[in-house]
């Protein structure tokens, strides 16, 4: 059973879903992929995980990086959740650009090379956003592009960990 609450941050408010394991999504009102991977059949209710999540993004959008991490529960097929695995090893205040992800993912395949779009696309789907920080991926000119809760929240986003 899937379970849900909002949060009400400087950008907006966002919807958060978690199961009995932890977070299973964090998305902005109105994002491109909003929900997606919600069940049908979900209730609201306060669960401990939502605590911990209103507390990380408390401390985050104070200006601050927390020093703690709420259960993540990140559903997706396995190429997914390797790159959603990449993204938590970016740090607080910088950044990596699709085809650096490109490359690592590569590499750990054993492969030559791989597409710098199929990782974006595996980024674009991250239902954990702002944890899990997708909006510190950027592309290979420096621009700001691809983030499902719209390019004005990345460049807040990036903004508030110094990185503009």
């Amino acid at each position: 059973m899937q379970y849900t609450t909002t949060y009400q941050t400087p950008m907006g408010e966002m919807l958060l879903a978690a199961d009995e394991t932890g977070l299973t999504g964090l998305w902005f009102d109105e994002g491109r992929y909003f929900a997606e991977g919600l069940n049908e059949e979900h209730e609201e209710k306060e669960l401990p995980v939502f605590a911990l999540a209103r507390r990380w993004l408390d401390i985050y959008f104070d200006g601050r990086e927390p020093d703690f991490m709420p259960p993540l529960h990140m559903i997706g097929s396995p190429f997914r959740l390797s790159v959603w695995k990449h993204l938590l090893e970016i740090p607080y205040g910088k950044t990596a650009t699709y085809g650096e992800l490109a490359k690592i993912m590569a590499e750990e395949r054993g492969l030559a090379r791989m597409s710098a779009q199929a990782v974006g696309g595996a980024v674009g789907h991250n239902p954990i956003s702002i944890i899990v920080p997708c909006h510190r991926v950027i592309g290979a000119n420096g621009s700001l592009t691809g983030y499902g809760g719209g390019l004005d929240k990345k460049e807040r986003l990036l903004a508030l960990e110094g990185i503009l």
